[in-house]
């Protein structure tokens, strides 16, 4: 026993360290009633992150990286892409494509176990930061994307930036509503059908859905009084039917909040009202600095929202704004030239914009 309840406790130590650096992302999907798609997203790590925005023209040719610094697979763009980085390196990390596919990043540490790359399969090759670009760069929808990632194979790259193999599930949307997440487990590739589009980190998918029958009893609807013994008990404000909704930052706690939040907001007619509703809704994920701590090599590390994307996935616009500048800024897809012959970067940077009043009070 003594034995089995030390081997518990290591492997705990190890999912322990795992998940100091892991990053607190949250993603979800809008439905408007004109049938207009918005998949959002925040994007939290422990250091900068250096992000820009990237524009990927068609006709570029990338080869995929593999451990052994030998040629990957060899591909070459067929739609134009716009998204976000990170350490400045030429892949997205999060984006959307000319035909209204998105797709995104996220940390999935403990649990990402990727193929194994050898002679008979390295000319289909790439590695885990390089999936949302192949696939949005030559994929037109969720349907397409899962067939092209049955077709290649993500090898165990580790990323010099981060100093470690990153651990990565994906989520895909399109813009007909359909969304899935690639989860590479045991060598595998595992695809779920994710009707509700949420997403956050660790434990799998799956686990998530199961989870959520723990929640069940969560409505929007205050609960009435409840009359004791001739004592009448009546709920402390509003939002007593959410009693119990987890608020911390953990993945579970996120990825319920997510379902909850999407699922009880109200309905909204437009694309254009539904990116302001993902920005209103993911404010109830914004993690501060120092908010959420661990320890990395010796140092305190904290991870901190440093962007929130929106993307309209039926008019093909792409939207951020950043921890530094929580102006709403925009790429529309429809402007940008994708016949460039290499890519554009568009800066994140800036501070927030003040807008002084001051003078209107003088009347």
């Amino acid at each position: 026993m003594k034995t089995r309840l030390l081997g518990l406790a290591f492997a705990l130590m190890a999912v322990c360290a795992l998940a100091t650096t892991a990053a607190a992302c949250t993603g979800i999907r809008i439905k408007a009633n004109d049938g207009s798609i918005v998949y959002a997203r925040t994007m939290e790590f422990g250091g900068d992150m250096q992000s820009n925005i990237l524009v990927v023209p068609r006709a570029k040719q990338f080869t995929g990286t593999t451990a052994d610094a030998k040629s990957g697979l060899h591909w070459t763009t067929k739609y134009g892409v716009v998204g976000t980085n990170g350490f400045n390196m030429p892949v997205i990390v999060d984006g959307v494509n000319e035909k209204g596919l998105g797709a995104g990043s996220f940390y999935f540490p403990g649990y990402a176990k990727y193929q194994t790359i050898n002679t008979t399969n390295s000319n289909k090759a790439i590695c885990p930061w390089e999936v949302p670009l192949y696939l949005l760069s030559t994929c037109a929808n969720v349907a397409e994307a899962v067939a092209a990632a049955h077709d290649i194979y993500v090898g165990e790259v580790p990323q010099a930036d981060i100093g470690m193999l990153p651990a990565y599930h994906y989520i895909l949307h399109d813009a007909a509503g359909n969304c899935a997440v690639l989860e590479y487990v045991n060598g595998e590739l595992t695809v779920h059908n994710d009707p509700l589009g949420v997403i956050t980190n660790s434990p799998t998918f799956d686990w998530h859905l199961t989870n959520l029958g723990n929640y069940v009893n969560l409505t929007v609807n205050n609960v009435p009084p409840v009359d004791l013994s001739g004592t009448n008990f009546v709920g402390f404000g509003q939002g007593t039917g959410m009693l119990g909704l987890p608020g911390d930052f953990t993945p579970p706690s996120r990825f319920v909040r997510a379902v909850a939040f999407t699922q009880a907001s109200f309905p909204v007619e437009t694309a254009q009202e539904g990116v302001w509703q993902a920005f209103h809704l993911l404010n109830q994920f914004d993690i501060p600095r120092g908010s959420t701590r661990g320890t990395q090599n010796g140092k305190d590390v904290t991870d901190y929202t440093q962007w929130t994307t929106a993307a309209d996935l039926a008019n093909h616009c792409y939207y951020f704004h950043t921890f530094d500048n929580r102006t709403v800024r925009k790429v529309d897809l429809n402007k940008v030239n994708f016949d460039a012959k290499d890519i554009t970067t568009i800066s994140m940077g800036g501070k927030e914009i003040v807008e002084d009043l001051s003078n209107q009070a003088n009347y």
